[in-house]
């Protein structure tokens, strides 16, 4: 069976980095792939994804770099999981370097974004947060699936992408 990428997009606290944590977890050989992390390499320069031109460069260019790693661990047998906040510009990279890739939106509100941003550590300000939010919600990315997670659990929301992922 051909290996197959799933990525995992949505605003901030939809629950992308757990879930894709746990499911390659489950998974007999997987890697995962935050690409925040791959963002933070920058350690000069660094700008916020969402502001332009830099950002929106840099929001590229973490794609970019998350698409090479998504392709040398599926080229050495790997499963790949990869969250990401997705904009219609990087979905178009996801899709042209991870042909095949399997691309779910996870779709959360506000109101549930903030409760469960309210029970972890947020790195983002709250203008920054509901402007995330708001552009995921009004110009969402280039989706296979769009799963409505408000009312999972986390072993629900697992289960159900896991089901759009076989």
């Amino acid at each position: 069976m051909a290996i197959r990428c799933l990525l995992l997009t949505g605003g901030p606290a939809a629950g992308k980095t757990t879930t894709g944590r746990r499911l390659a977890e489950r998974r007999r050989r997987a890697a995962f792939v935050d690409v925040d992390d791959i963002r933070q390499l920058v350690v000069a320069g660094a700008a916020a994804p969402w502001t332009a031109p830099e950002g929106i460069a840099q929001a590229r260019l973490g794609a970019d770099n998350a698409c090479a790693l998504a392709r040398r661990f599926t080229e050495n047998a790997f499963d790949v999981v990869i969250a990401d906040v997705v904009t219609p510009d990087t979905a178009a990279i996801y899709r042209d370097q991870l042909p095949g890739c399997l691309i779910v939106h996870l779709v959360v509100s506000l109101a549930e974004a903030h409760r469960r941003a309210a029970i972890r550590k947020i790195w983002l300000t709250t203008d920054e947060f509901e402007f995330l939010h708001h552009r995921d919600a009004t110009t969402p990315p280039d989706a296979d699936h769009r799963l409505t997670v408000d009312n999972l659990t986390i072993e629900q929301q697992i289960a159900a992408v896991a089901a759009l992922w076989r």
